[in-house]
């Protein structure tokens, strides 16, 4: 049951081969449209393009380790670490080939490079090439393997939490926000797109934009240990929800919430013995309903969240791919990159924006009575805080 500790992203088989439209190639939004046209056109000038040359060298290794965060989004020991997790694979897999013929591989650091440099910026493909001096099917092609690479290794760094490390994340929870046997908080969120060229209206949100779902669980620290999406923005949160991995945990309770731990969620999930909610305001709540739901808002996942997308600024604002089938991939990549920085302490601020669109209906119908039951013996028990 090992492989069942996490959980990984994926995408509507009914919709896995839509294409984004984007009619605006010369903005700064990623450009795939534009390269794989480009890598199509047939060759008419064979000349070398004017490009910086040894940017690398001469630019990012003298920055100091502020100068290099404020780029990659991660402090250059973090980059080491992760260049250490993936760099073998990239050399194995040319090995593996056992080609010799052609141009020589661009080595893992710098494919590493024009990774981060895209995932963390609002910048185009052709900056990127311009910069480390590469061409523009190397530049998306490094981005894809990184992406492809960090995604699986989301089985090591996306983990439910279970025996001891379950009573951990459970002692830090009531630690700092007095909400006992909590081993993780769920929620959802959108990451906005490009209009996609075929279904596009199943990709139309409650608030009348483009996105794809992503539901995920977090610790108190907000390292990811589930994660989950991939679906169309029309989707209903509670068919996201029964299609989750955590559907299934709540029904094998013995394996996945030891000694009758749970979740924290909004409203919107619906109580449950293993999933806590506030009460609903209704301008009547007791002293005590109120100190609980205090106790609730205080270990939110819409920290992680606000961090994560923070962190990636590709996904603040609109994710502007154009291969829906790569987009699963690479939000789960960097959810796996968001936890490596989460682990070797490598935090920056969260910026205050609206970063998720709010759940909608209820999402979970059975088992109510005895959530609700649970609640109200864990909200007479509550040590009262200033609310």
């Amino acid at each position: 049951m090992e492989d069942q500790c996490f959980s990984v992203l994926l995408i509507d088989s009914d919709n896995s081969d839509f294409e984004f439209d984007n009619e605006d190639s010369s903005s700064d939004e990623e450009d795939e449209v534009f390269i794989l046209a480009y890598l199509n056109a047939p060759v008419k000038d064979k000349r070398k393009i004017p490009r910086i040359t040894n940017y690398i060298d001469g630019t990012i290794n003298k920055h100091n380790a502020h100068e290099f965060k404020t780029h990659f989004r991660m402090f250059p020991d973090t980059f080491e670490y992760v260049l250490g997790l993936i760099g073998h694979r990239f050399k194995k897999k040319i090995m593996d080939t056992g080609i010799t013929f052609g141009r020589k591989p661009i080595d893992a650091k710098k494919q590493l490079l024009i990774a981060l440099w895209m995932m963390a910026l609002p910048d185009c493909y052709r900056s990127v090439c311009e910069k480390f001096d590469v061409g523009l099917a190397t530049a998306l092609r490094s981005v894809r393997r990184v992406s492809y690479t960090l995604h699986s290794l989301a089985p090591q760094f996306i983990r439910w939490p279970r025996g001891e490390h379950a009573r951990e994340v459970a002692r830090e929870f009531e630690r700092h926000s007095a909400f006992p046997g909590v081993v993780g908080a769920i929620g959802g969120t959108h990451i906005k797109v490009n209009a996609p060229t075929k279904d596009g209206q199943s990709y139309i949100n409650r608030k009348g934009t483009h996105s794809i779902q992503m539901q995920a669980v977090c610790t108190h620290y907000i390292v990811l240990t589930s994660v989950f999406g991939g679906y169309a923005g029309s989707v209903h949160d509670a068919r996201v929800f029964r299609l989750s991995p955590v559907q299934n945990f709540i029904q094998n309770p013995d394996q996945y919430f030891e000694v009758d731990s749970h979740i924290i969620g909004d409203a919107a999930y619906g109580v449950h013995r293993h999933i806590m909610v506030p009460f609903k305001n209704n301008g009547h709540l007791s002293p005590r309903q109120n100190n609980l739901n205090f106790c609730l808002s205080s270990a939110r996942i819409e920290r992680a969240f606000g961090l994560w997308k923070t962190r990636w600024r590709k996904i603040l604002d609109c994710l502007p791919m154009v291969t829906g089938k790569k987009i699963p991939e690479y939000l789960l990549a960097l959810a796996v990159l968001h936890n490596i920085c989460i682990l070797q302490r490598d935090l920056i601020p969260i910026e205050e924006e609206s970063l998720r669109v709010g759940q909608r209906g209820r999402l979970i119908v059975d088992g109510r009575e005895e959530g609700m039951r649970k609640r109200q013996i864990l909200c007479n028990n509550f040590v009262l805080r200033s609310v």
